[in-house]
């Protein structure tokens, strides 16, 4: 399946379980949690990541990660941290990822949530990097997602 505009993304995003979303979402997350110095963070995406992860060990990353994106919230808006802002969007990111499907609405897609909050974190990271380049976090998840789904 090749992927080329949101709208597909979304498509195929909507046809995965709930744990295929987790698992994708903190794909989405891991990326961008790369150029973050947060050891919490790591240990979340790791528990994410995990597919032996007890429920338990999933709702406790959860809180963690919702715990990093509620404290750096403050950070966005202000005359500009970004790397800070950039660590909320990737909280954020794993939180989606994790989010318990008792606090999941009927239509919450945990990995496209996952995947609009990393591409928020990846534009702050360009922007404190100051590099010029463009990156397309989009388009990189859709390879990601392409290639998860050939798995």
């Amino acid at each position: 399946m090749k992927i080329s505009n949101d709208q597909e993304f979304k498509a195929a995003l909507s046809n995965l379980s709930a744990t295929q979303q987790r698992q994708l979402g903190a794909r989405y997350s891991e990326r961008v949690s790369g150029s973050l110095d947060n050891p919490r963070l790591a240990a979340v995406l790791k528990t994410a990541l995990a597919p032996d992860s007890s429920e338990q060990e999933l709702k406790d990353a959860y809180k963690v990660a919702k715990s990093i994106a509620t404290k750096t919230y403050t950070a966005c808006g202000r005359d500009a941290d970004w790397g800070l802002q950039a660590e909320h969007f990737a909280a954020a990111a794993c939180a989606a990822a994790l989010t318990p499907a008792d606090q999941a609405g009927e239509n919450f897609n945990a990995a496209w949530k996952a995947a609009i909050q990393a591409r928020m974190a990846n534009n702050c990271l360009m922007i404190e990097s100051d590099s010029g380049e463009v990156e397309n976090e989009a388009d990189r998840q859709y390879r990601l997602t392409e290639a998860f789904l050939a798995e």
